[in-house]
């Protein structure tokens, strides 16, 4: 029997509003027998959609929401009874052991250092996520939690992106590059260069060297690090043209009969390249350097997404990511 496991979501601080998240709540308990959920939002209208319940979800009150344009500093004055920061609490507390946020990235990441902390030696959390590549995944880090990280902050990234595709992804010796304008040595700033130099000196990663942005889908590396403002628009890009080819392809089907005929033929072949393209499918980013387990969510996710970063936290959970990191962290640091 599969071992049990709670994860709270905050249910009210996405842009689409909580049906989306009670609805992907609902599945995520239909598809996974070993899972609990406990939604923490407003009472009433989170029991309305949910139309007499489930065993398996249940309701946490918190009379605040924390905004998507709120201060991450006001917020963690403010805000104390909101859902994000009671649900992070119910982590902290041992009520859950993973936290789901569809909300303000800012804010996530200072409720997530004040209630969950941060592993020892580690100066900041780095948004972490999972991306397909030609024959497997990539580990991408930062994709935005800090916009202005120095060489140590790269380094640190390095770590727990080595060590989580290690826990993942089951790699032994996980290929980890740094995201440069170049391949050559003497490119990229001057952070990027002095975490590439501390980064050759760590006889326990297998780091290879640089690589530019065209290689982040092509199998060249299973970690990728790089600061958060690099990160976030190669992402953000990476998801805006997947969408554009997607559109594309559904144009071009649709437009004539032989068009209709020929999509017709492709279309085992078109479902996998969709699925694979989606950037819902893959949604649910990690805040590495949290002592828990904590998921970020597009602030615009449907209902299909929500559910994509409930089974990522699921997924961390069952591998005991945080534990493994915190294990190993020592052992690696400078």
């Amino acid at each position: 029997m599969s071992k049990s496991i709670t994860i709270a979501i905050d249910a009210m601080s996405g842009d689409r509003g909580a049906e989306v998240v009670v609805h992907a709540a609902l599945e995520a308990v239909r598809e996974n027998e070993a899972l609990s959920l406990v939604l923490v939002g407003i009472r009433s209208e989170l029991e309305a959609l949910l139309r007499g319940g489930h065993p398996r979800i249940r309701i946490v009150e918190a009379a605040d929401v924390v905004r998507m344009n709120e201060r991450p500093s006001h917020a963690l004055r403010h805000k104390k009874n909101s859902s994000m920061a009671i649900a992070l609490g119910l982590v902290r507390d041992g009520e859950a052991q993973g936290c789901v946020s569809a909300g303000n990235t800012g804010a996530l990441m200072a409720f997530g250092r004040s209630l969950i902390r941060m592993y020892p030696g580690i100066e900041r959390p780095a948004i972490a996520k999972l991306i397909p590549s030609l024959r497997g995944h990539c580990h991408v880090l930062d994709l935005g939690a800090n916009v202005d990280s120095s060489a140590e902050n790269l380094y640190q990234y390095a770590l727990m992106g080595s060590l989580m595709a290690s826990a993942i992804c089951g790699l032994s010796e996980p290929r980890v590059a740094l995201l440069n304008v170049g391949e050559e040595e003497i490119k990229g700033n001057e952070q990027v260069r002095l975490a590439s130099h501390m980064l050759a000196q760590c006889e326990t990663l297998n780091y290879i060297g640089y690589v530019e942005g065209s290689d982040l889908f092509g199998n060249v590396a299973d970690v990728v690090v790089c600061d958060g403002f690099v990160g976030n628009i190669a992402l953000k890009t990476g998801e805006g043209v997947a969408g554009l080819l997607i559109e594309l392809l559904e144009q071009a089907f649709a437009r004539s009969l032989y068009g209709r005929f020929v999509g017709f033929l492709a279309k085992p072949i078109m479902r996998r390249l969709m699925q694979l393209m989606d950037p819902s499918r893959h949604n649910g980013a990690s805040l590495l350097g949290l002592q828990g387990v904590v998921i970020k969510s597009h602030g615009n996710a449907n209902e299909r997404a929500i559910l994509a970063a409930i089974r990522q936290a699921v997924r961390e959970v069952t591998h005991e990511v945080p534990r493994r990191i915190n294990e190993r962290l020592d052992d690696l640091m400078l």
